[in-house]
């Protein structure tokens, strides 16, 4: 069976790349190791952060203007809500990473924001309770995406312009131009790779060190009211550095940013352990003691991490016909409709209009 692109990887990446090519007017192949918008990779949880004053690197914000743009695209054409605009706050000492850089994006941008003292963070959000020398930066176009909707959106959009999506068929082989699954060989002018954690597994040959980390997601009852909050990343002096959401689908969710333990997709450890829960409770409960109520419940996910923490998003060095987007490092879903509009551009053209030298592999190349 022959098709313009196959696109491996049907997560949040490759939901939105089948989409666009076939939107597009190619004939596109779209191939998944599970089913639909599954929970074993990166797509999964409930909610995303998304948001513009990007500490990471001011870099990122053409991206992510251009993504809040295509998200809304995205629910208009396809009548599903994705993206909760509640706004976001950063707290963290003045001189944390996670201010000073979230400032040099909003003032290079001109982006909307507010910085806060830690009295008006009190005072506005009651349910925070920073020290008296940190400070928040409150972006008030910043939200969360519903990572499953998402995926459901892009992939009802991909079927409606005419790709073939097939679940439940693993690849066990790729090179250019041909594609074999467990169910069959197909053949196609291009390739487009985007898989997550199991990039170490189908693209070894990029020669790039993915660190595979497991990370956990917390859902409490909380003890006070935290319905119409914005999401929220505390950078703590100490170290113990989280994120979480607002009251959605009865549960507010609180995570740790990095820090899990490593491993692949086959040996990650699904079960979410006591002390796990402990630790989260123990990080929480002096900045926001309202937070972790009632324990709920938990989720694992997985990080695919470069050693910058960049993005790879790149034609593939070796072959001309094979484009590859992987490595998000955790906290790449916001990206998502940009990177289906940046990888059905390199597919296509070769080319894109995006600014995506930052995500060169060949800064990552092992000897």
């Amino acid at each position: 069976m022959t098709y313009d692109v196959i696109v491996i990887g049907l997560g949040g990446m490759g939901s939105a790349a089948a989409y666009r090519l076939a939107q597009r007017g190619k004939r596109v192949l779209g191939l998944e190791k599970f089913t639909p918008a599954h929970a074993l990779g990166s797509s999964h949880g409930g909610s995303r952060i998304t948001r513009q004053a990007y500490f990471e690197d001011p870099a990122y914000v053409p991206l992510l203007l251009r993504a809040h743009e295509m998200w809304d695209q995205i629910e208009r054409d396809s009548g599903e809500r994705i993206f909760h605009r509640v706004g976001g706050i950063i707290v963290g000492d003045p001189d944390s990473g996670a201010i000073t850089g979230s400032r040099a994006s909003v003032e290079q941008f001109g982006l909307e924001h507010e910085l806060l003292g830690a009295s008006q963070l009190r005072e506005r959000f009651p349910a925070l309770r920073p020290a008296h020398d940190e400070i928040g930066l409150y972006e008030p176009g910043a939200g969360f995406v519903v990572p499953e909707t998402s995926v459901a959106a892009h992939l009802a959009l991909a079927r409606r312009a005419g790709a073939d999506l097939r679940f439940e068929e693993p690849v066990t082989h790729w090179e250019p131009g041909r594609v074999t699954t467990s169910r069959g060989t197909y053949e196609a002018g291009h390739v487009v790779l985007c898989p997550g954690p199991w990039a170490p597994e189908l693209l070894g040959d990029l020669r790039i060190p993915f660190e595979i980390e497991r990370q956990v997601q917390f859902y409490f009852t909380p003890a006070e009211p935290f319905a119409g909050y914005p999401i929220y990343i505390w950078d703590r002096a100490d170290g113990t550095s989280f994120y979480g959401f607002p009251e959605h689908d009865g549960a507010v969710k609180v995570a740790f940013h990095h820090g899990g333990e490593i491993c692949t997709p086959e040996t990650i450890d699904r079960t979410v352990h006591a002390h796990e829960v402990e630790a989260i409770v123990t990080a929480t409960r002096s900045p926001m003691p309202g937070l972790a109520g009632t324990f709920q419940r938990a989720a694992t996910c997985m990080y695919t991490n470069t050693a910058d923490r960049d993005f790879v998003i790149a034609r593939h060095p070796e072959h001309d016909g094979v484009t590859v987007a992987c490595g998000f490092s955790g906290h790449g879903f916001k990206f998502v409709p940009v990177v289906g509009e940046i990888l059905a551009d390199l597919a296509i053209d070769g080319a894109t209009r995006h600014s995506i030298a930052l995500f060169d592999p060949a800064r990552l190349h092992r000897p």
